[in-house]
């Protein structure tokens, strides 16, 4: 089992969701997808945007937000990504066993899980006031690659 993962929680849109699986099959983490989903996993979209990676892509589907909280322990610490937090995400030390959440890309995380994990939400810096949030799948590809950064020095 890997010791990195991606939580994409109610995504909506098949183009961020092909993009963030590429990101993990090369960043070597499982992406864990909680519906419901904004469209179907059979849509030739997300097989696009994954382009022929897509087959390789180590994936999990749960059924809802409680399913795969309650395995979380199982797979690692979570670090919830949300504009809201006051944290950046730089300045969080990655465990080895890592799981990296994010919301829809609509309304983000439920703010019962803000309000759960107020102490694991973390941002990426966003200079101007005229953008409210990044691409979901740049901010994964993002923090993935913080993580094997940080993994690196420390090897």
């Amino acid at each position: 089992m890997s010791s990195l993962h991606v939580v994409l929680v109610q995504p909506e849109i098949h183009w961020n969701t092909g993009n963030a699986g590429r990101s993990c099959l090369a960043a070597g983490a499982t992406l864990h997808l909680v519906k419901p989903l904004g469209f179907s996993l059979d849509e030739r979209e997300v097989r696009r945007a994954g382009l022929d990676y897509w087959e390789h892509v180590p994936l999990r589907v749960w059924p809802d937000w409680s399913s795969i909280e309650a395995a979380l322990p199982e797979l690692g610490e979570p670090i919830f990504f949300s504009t809201k937090a006051s944290r950046m995400y730089w300045d969080v030390s990655y465990p080895e066993r890592t799981v990296l959440v994010f919301g829809r890309e609509t309304g983000g995380l439920d703010p019962a899980i803000h309000a759960r994990y107020a102490d694991r939400m973390v941002r990426m810096p966003i200079e101007s006031p005229h953008v409210r949030s990044l691409n979901l799948s740049t901010t994964v590809g993002i923090a993935l690659y913080e993580v094997l950064r940080q993994r690196a020095i420390r090897s």
